[in-house]
């Protein structure tokens, strides 16, 4: 066995979403032979990856095939998660990839979503942050958990830096950190915009594969100041099956899709899709319709990214401050890591074929 026979040999894996081998990716690192025994490394576009085990088995098939039938593999496997940033963008230097989670209308569960791919992503083994920009409703503090809690200021290049909290492994941010939870948050337009850019360049986020923002109901100014201020990676919109949902889901759709405004859809997720009794695992009970979004993301050409189940420790895990991907519960967990996975890969898909992202400049 030669370097030259093994990595010919893996010209022919294919990165199942990318559409190109894996060699011409240039995934392949550190090949090591001894006799029999070969070594290397595979360099994943996120830690989160669930196409692992299928690269892997078309790695060993391809060498026993094409090289040595009896050759033991040993595959290694490590992250370089793909984004789309331009070069030397200073705002979120760190971050690689910006991900909105957005919904038309209140009440679809658009932070229980978020709260929940942030956890699957890092279960993956990306690093990830939550940050909540809905002002008016701050939900974070209370699905992980840290109600009454404050985060600690630092100086950091001569100015004073917010250090995010830090909860089941994800960096947090909300105003419900920073004011009682007793208070209303009376603030017109342009208080709220700043309050954003704040979260964004006095918040210590560090090195992140992922920043999760939990976007406000509706499309107005806050979406706005996000996108003027943060270059973002894609939306992931969110809605119920019923048609009041869906129809606000469209004009969220429409937003992102504006000329001024143009930032991807990763895809659309359907949360409370179907009601599943703890007593009943394998039945569904559509209560809202059925597969409403996945029709509506058939009719905007738009990936759809899975169902959420209806299920009582979903919402009892919320407000607990146990999110369901830190829970027991099999049947939403696997629901929340089936979607996650999916967004990844979308996400992936998007950095490898899309121009480079940037802050949007609004000529409105």
């Amino acid at each position: 066995m030669t370097e030259a026979a093994i990595l010919k040999a893996l010209s022919n894996v294919q990165e199942p979403d990318l559409g190109k081998d894996l060699v011409t990716l240039n995934m392949i690192k550190d090949v090591v032979i001894d006799g029999n025994n070969v070594s290397f490394t595979i360099v994943l576009t996120t830690p989160a990856c669930p196409m692992k085990d299928m690269m892997r088995t078309a790695s060993e098939n391809a060498i026993k095939l094409l090289v040595n039938k009896e050759a033991k593999i040993d595959i290694k496997f490590t992250a370089n998660t793909s984004t789309n940033r331009k070069d030397g963008q200073q705002v979120l230097s760190g971050v690689k990839n910006v991900i909105a989670v957005v919904s038309g209308k209140g009440g679809v569960g658009k932070s229980t979503v978020a709260a929940n791919l942030a956890l699957a992503l890092a279960e993956g083994g990306a690093s990830v942050g939550l940050m909540d920009a809905d002002i008016y409703g701050p939900s974070v503090p209370i699905m992980f958990g840290v109600r009454g809690e404050r985060p600690m200021m630092k100086e950091l290049n001569g100015k004073g830096v917010i250090i995010p909290l830090e909860k089941y492994g994800i960096k947090l941010m909300s105003i419900g950190l920073l004011v009682d939870e007793k208070n209303a948050i009376v603030w017109r337009g342009p208080m709220v915009s700043s309050a954003i850019r704040q979260f964004v360049t006095e918040v210590d986020w560090g090195a992140l594969d992922y920043l999760i923002i939990d976007m406000p109901p509706g499309t107005g100014d806050v979406h706005l100041t996000l996108v003027q201020t943060v270059p973002v990676t894609g939306a992931v919109i969110v809605t119920t099956p019923q048609n009041v949902a869906l129809a606000d889901a469209k004009k969220a759709i429409a937003m992102f899709g504006q000329a001024q405004v143009n930032v991807p859809v990763i895809g659309l997720v359907e949360n409370m899709a179907y009601f599943t009794p703890a007593e009943l695992p394998n039945n569904k009970y559509y209560l809202f319709g059925k597969e409403g979004g996945k029709k509506l993301a058939e009719e905007y050409e738009l990936n759809f990214l899975g169902q959420i189940p209806l299920v009582q420790t979903i919402r009892e895990g919320g407000d607990a401050g146990v999110p369901a991907m830190v829970g027991n519960d099999e049947i939403s967990q696997q629901a929340f890591r089936s979607f996650a996975s999916l967004a990844v890969r979308n996400i992936a898909m998007r950095n490898a074929n899309i121009t480079k992202t940037k802050m949007l400049e609004v000529t409105v």
